[in-house]
Formats: structure tokens, sequence, C-alpha cells
């Protein structure tokens, strides 16, 4: 299947977005960032580079100190994005320990006062979407690492979302479920196609998933990449063996050096002092 057609408008697209915090520090600077229906984007770079203050000014959780952020999903007014079209991963799972695995996905429709047999059936389905069907009776205390970051995929793909927002997911994972993970995220993402922004530190993990990568710099983060990666899909583990992976790869990481040298860490700064 074709990725995105970037020739359409964006479904999300920010112009200059900056955000100083209170204490003073400048989280972000000016990025600038367009993502077209249905794409899959990675936003990489460094720790502390501003990648997940900008998820969360996309999601709405944060406000920009300037610049702007417009949604194009189904139903927005104005540039907000109605309940239920943005779905949101953390890094960690946020469960709820004294619920079930069922009832944790079903935490959106009950916000909503809304639980009856179809929402029930939504949930039940997006469980098998993510393999633990029959784990719904199950508490999060006895699942895996790799099966609570299921569970919270699922409850973010129960409302069948447009936009899927995901803040370096799989991050605390060992590296034979991470990637596991990676390719259960492609295949949802290839039935059910929502756009999706995807933050990392990883080079590896976004050569694999994206269908472009988005580099930034350490803070005050900007973008000074954006990387189409042409590697044929679906993707298997067959790809990361391939020539084009590697150099897709080592592309990806000339760029984030490049970022580095461009914008280095403040700590560093402070040392050349």
């Amino acid at each position: 299947m074709p990725d995105a057609d970037r020739s359409l408008p964006a479904t999300v697209e920010l112009r200059g977005v900056t955000k100083r915090f209170v204490s003073g520090l400048e989280a972000l600077a000016g990025v600038d960032l367009g993502v077209a229906a249905g794409e899959f984007v990675s936003i990489l770079g460094p720790s502390g580079c501003g990648k997940s203050t900008l998820l969360r000014i996309v999601a709405g959780l944060v406000e920009p100190s300037s610049g702007e952020c417009r949604l194009r999903l189904a139903g927005a007014a104005g540039g907000s994005a109605p309940a239920g079209r943005i779905g949101f991963v953390f890094q960690d799972p946020t469960l709820m320990p004294w619920a079930t695995v069922l009832r944790n996905v079903e935490l959106p429709f009950r916000i909503k006062g809304r639980v009856r047999a179809a929402e029930r059936d939504r949930a039940a389905a997006a469980l098998r979407a993510v393999g633990l069907a029959g784990f719904e009776r199950a508490y999060p205390h006895q699942l895996s690492g790799g099966m609570r970051m299921r569970v919270s995929i699922a409850r973010a793909l129960v409302t069948e979302p447009d936009l899927l927002l995901l803040d370096e997911p799989f991050a605390a994972l060992d590296e034979i479920t991470r990637l596991q993970l990676n390719d259960d995220l492609l295949r949802l993402w290839e039935e059910h196609r929502p756009t999706i922004l995807f933050v990392t530190h990883s080079v590896y993990e976004s050569a694999y998933l994206s269908s472009r990568i988005a580099v930034m710099t350490p803070r005050p983060g900007r973008v000074v990449a954006d990387l189409p990666v042409d590697l044929p899909r679906p993707r298997d583990r067959a790809v990361r063996a391939s020539p084009a992976y590697a150099a897709m790869c080592e592309r990806v990481s000339a760029a984030l050096a490049a970022a580095m040298a461009a914008n280095p860490p403040a700590a560093a700064i402070s040392r050349k002092a």
C-alpha cells in the first residue's frame, strides 16, 4: 500500500511553534512541520530536545508560547479536534491498577458516560487487534511490560482515532519485545491508516517504522531535517537485514549528528565557555 499523498492538505500543521515555560526554559524554537493524512512520521531527536512537549502541543494538552498548531480532522472546527479523534500513548502505560484490562480499554467510553454492548464489543475488538484476546479479565499487575503497553495502545485505538500520538512507547522494553511491538504497530497502521506521530530517540526504530522522519536539534528543539523513508511496504524482519535499511539508518544517523552540531546541548556549551 502506498504512503500518504503529501499534495493533500496537512492533517497536522505546525508553523513557528515555540514553547517557553514559566521557569524560563525554552523547549521549542520555531518548529515547522506538516503531516498528511495517513502518514507515519517519526520525530527523532536526543533526550530533552522537546519531542514530548511538541506531541503534547499537537494533542492540545499544552499551549504553544507562540506560533500555530492546526489540525484538520473529521468534525474539527477552528483547528481543534473533537473528543475521540486523537489517541495518545504515553511512555508509561498509565493503566488503572484496580481495573481489569477490558475496563482499562473501555475508559474513553466511561469518561463519556456511555458503556453499552457496542462499546464493550469495540473494546474487546481492540484487545484482539493487539493480541490480547483472553486477557480481558486480567489486571495490570498480572501482565508483562509489553502486554501493559499493548493495553495502552488498545485504549488509544478503541475510539478509532484519526490521529495517533505515541510518545516513546517502547523505550523501556527489552529489545525482543520492542521489535515485536514495532511489527504489531505497523500492522495496525496498515489496517486502519490513522495519521501517526511517533516520538523516538532511536535511529533504527524511526527508519523501520516511518514514512518520514523529522530530525530535531537539542533544546531548544527545532526541525532541521525532513527525511522520506522509501523502504518497501509491508515491512518485516527481512527489511532490517537489507542494504537499503542499513543505508537509510546511516543517512538518518548523519542527519542527527548534523543536528547535534548545529545546536549543541546546553551542557556542552557551558563546558566550552
